[in-house]
This record gives structure tokens, sequence and C-alpha cells, in this order.
């Protein structure tokens, strides 16, 4: 668990629940959204908006509901057994499936550095020109000594402040542009499939719930723990986790839906095509100013280098986990899985030659890896042996699985359209 309270008794500790007591537990939530506005669901989100208007806002409502019920679950195994998903795996599994089911997480946090690495360097060449396998080296050193260097206190202000950065920075956008917004209203909660826009549709719901996030997310709400061995501050610590898993995913659906609606009120009015995020940037310039441009560019920046310093805190603590334990920046094992995902990540970037190829590829990746860890984390949330009297009840068992099921067919479809 990460050490944050030396000078605190955690055994006999009772912390006061009082009005504002709710700020002191924001923070983690907060830090899984990263994941959730990171630059691949910048590309989905863009290509939704210019290709079908407000017609798709409410795959993000929907992608969003799917991410509070399993980012919440797997908040309860944090709190309940003091143990992130890969130390609950390594002891509660057995170990030749435990093994295959953890190394598979490293890779795919592997994958999900990949993209996080190559939309910041994307940023930093919209900057500066600055060449994408350069930016790639500059965005990992910069990442690095964060996290190296940094506790993880520290770490949750910086990305809360990046956070605000990128939605201030979408605000701004907005207010440049016409919404229609009787349009976007009706498309937040009307669903509808225009001709051509399933693999759209498929891209950003598949994308949005993430295997490292729900590593990560079991890890750092214990940041925000205290005497488990009192039921009553277990029960008031998981109505808090709950607000902040809700307030933090209800940003991350804002910023989602204000990429869609800037895309749907530039690109899709005047019937420009975008493919690529280099492209929706210099496209942004002649339809809103070069100003808009910039600051597009500086938040996908701050996107690219927020979700890499979650992903590799993500991976620390998937490679602690297999050794049972907690995620420690200062121990090697937590170090040694920080440094594997993202160094691994920039020699695959230099390796490939297309960017673009190689944000499908990570995706694709992922897509295969997502079932095997939402139902790895339902299954130990349902465990009596597991949470005790906090496993699942039967209603949430099914509707988990039943989403797990629904996650699994997407991604599949995602990586089959990928091919």
């Amino acid at each position: 668990m990460f050490k944050l309270f030396k000078n605190i008794d955690r055994k006999n500790y009772k912390p006061k629940f009082g009005g504002l007591e709710i700020f002191k537990f924001i923070g983690p939530g907060l830090l899984v959204t990263v994941g959730f506005i990171d630059p691949g669901n910048w590309a989905s989100n863009l290509a939704a908006g210019a290709d079908y208007g407000y017609a798709l806002l409410w795959m993000v409502t929907l992608s969003t509901l799917m991410l509070i019920l399993l980012q919440h679950n797997v908040a309860h195994l944090g709190i309940a057994t003091g143990l992130c998903l890969s130390e609950a795996a390594a002891i509660h599994i057995k170990p030749v499936y435990a093994k295959f089911l953890l190394l598979s997480a490293m890779l795919a946090s592997v994958s999900t550095s990949l993209a996080e690495i190559l939309g910041g360097a994307i940023a930093l060449k919209m900057l500066f020109e600055i060449p994408i396998r350069a930016g790639a080296v500059l965005v990992t050193i910069f990442v690095m000594t964060m996290l190296f260097t940094n506790s993880y206190k520290l770490i949750e202000k910086w990305i809360i402040a990046f956070v605000s950065i990128i939605g201030l920075s979408f605000l701004y956008e907005l207010s440049l542009v016409s919404i229609d917004w009787n349009s976007a209203i009706a498309g937040w909660v009307t669903p509808s499939f225009p001709e051509g826009s399933m693999v759209v549709i498929m891209s950003v719901l598949g994308a949005v719930v993430m295997p490292h996030n729900l590593f990560l997310h079991s890890e750092i709400i214990q940041s925000r723990q205290w005497n488990r061995e009192d039921e009553a501050i277990i029960d008031k610590q998981l109505t808090y986790e709950f607000l902040d898993t809700l307030f933090s995913m209800l940003i991350g659906w804002a910023i989602n839906s204000a990429m869609i609606l800037l895309a749907a009120a530039t690109f899709f009015k005047s019937k420009t095509m975008v493919s690529e995020l280099e492209q929706a940037q210099q496209l942004l310039a002649p339809l809103l100013g070069n100003h808009s441009a910039v600051i597009f560019a500086v938040a996908l920046l701050f996107a690219g280098v927020a979700s890499t310093m979650t992903s590799g805190m993500a991976a620390g603590s998937i490679f602690a986990g297999m050794y049972r334990e907690p995620y420690d920046i200062k121990d090697n094992h937590s170090k040694l899985g920080v440094a594997l995902s993202l160094i691994l990540a920039v020699i695959i970037i230099f390796m490939i030659s297309n960017p673009f190829k190689g944000l499908i590829i990570s995706q694709m990746i992922l897509s295969i890896q997502l079932p095997f860890t939402i139902f790895l984390q339902v299954y130990l949330t349902s465990s009596e042996k597991v949470m005790g009297k906090y496993k699942n009840s039967t209603v949430n068992k099914v509707t988990l699985y039943a989403l797990g099921v629904i996650v699994t067919i997407l991604n599949i479809a995602l990586f089959i359209s990928m091919l």
C-alpha cells in the first residue's frame, strides 16, 4: 500500500467525515479519468464528431456509465482487502493462471504506454516540429523523472492540474464555435447508428474501459485508506470512493463530449474529413484561428504526458503485484515495472514507421487482453473468500458479468474491424 501516513496510527485513527471531508477523497478517480481522455480517445472522438456530427454523443454517455460500474467495483477490492487487483490475483488465483493473466496485463500496459507516448510526441511535433521519435524519448524521460523522483501525492496534484488544463482548453475551444445544443442534448440520450458508424462506435466504447485503469484504481484508492478493521470506516470509504469515481468520470464524460462537440461544430459543419490528430490541428487554424490550433496541441501534450504517467504507475503496480507487493516507487519491482512499460513502448515506436498504425496495433492488443482483466476482477470481487461481507451481491455479479460480455463483444468486433 502507498506509504503516505507514516506518522498516523492507522489501526486506531478514525477520520472525521464532515461536510468538506469528501474533498480529501477526490483524486484517485481523476487519475483514472486521464486514461479516459488519452490520445486514443481523442482520435475516436474527433472522428465521431467530424463524420457524424452530434449523432454519436450517446456513446460517450453509455461508455461513461459502463466505466463507473467497473471502476467503482475494482476500487471496492482495494478498500475491502487492502490489495490491488494484481496482488489479489497473485494470492487468490492458481499460480499458472495468475502468471498468464498478469503477464498479459503487462503486455497491455506496454501497448497503453505506446499510445500515450505517441500522443505526447505528436503534440510536440505540432508545437515545435520535433520528430516523432525524438518527441517520444523526451516524453518518456520527463515521465520517468516525475515518477522516480516525486511522491504519489505530488504526482496526483500534477495530474489533477493536467486534467484541469485539458478541460479549460476545450472550454475555450467551445467558446469559439456555435453549438446546436438541441441536437447535442438529443445526441447524448438517443442511441443512433448512422450508416457506416459502427467502427467509430466500437472504437470509442472499446477504448474507454482500459485494462491498466482497472489495475491502477484498485491500487491508488488505498492512498485514502485508514483503519480497515473498523467496518464503519470502511463503509464510509466505500461511499466517498463512489462519489470520487462518479465526480471524476463525469469530468471525463464532459471532456470527451467537448471533443465531439468541437468536431461537430467545425469539421462536420464544414464537411471536412479528419483522419489524424495532426490533420485536425492543422484544420482548426483556418476555421477558428491560430490560437485554437495551439491550444488544441497544448491540451494533447498534457493528455499524452498525464496518461503516460498513469500508464507507468499501473505497470509498476502490476509488476509488483506479481511478487505480492504493493506499488512503491522506492521498491525495485515497482521501478522495474514502470521502466519496462515505458522503455519497451519507446523501442516499439522506433521500430514502426507509421505512428497512426502504431496506435491501431496498440488498441488491438488492448482489445484482446481487456476481457481477461474484467472477468478476473469480477471473479475476485464476487468471492466471499477474497471480499468477505463486501463481495458482490447476486444482482451486482450478474450485472458486472453481463457488462464484461458486452465489452468483450465490442472489443472483439473492434479487433476484427482493424484486421
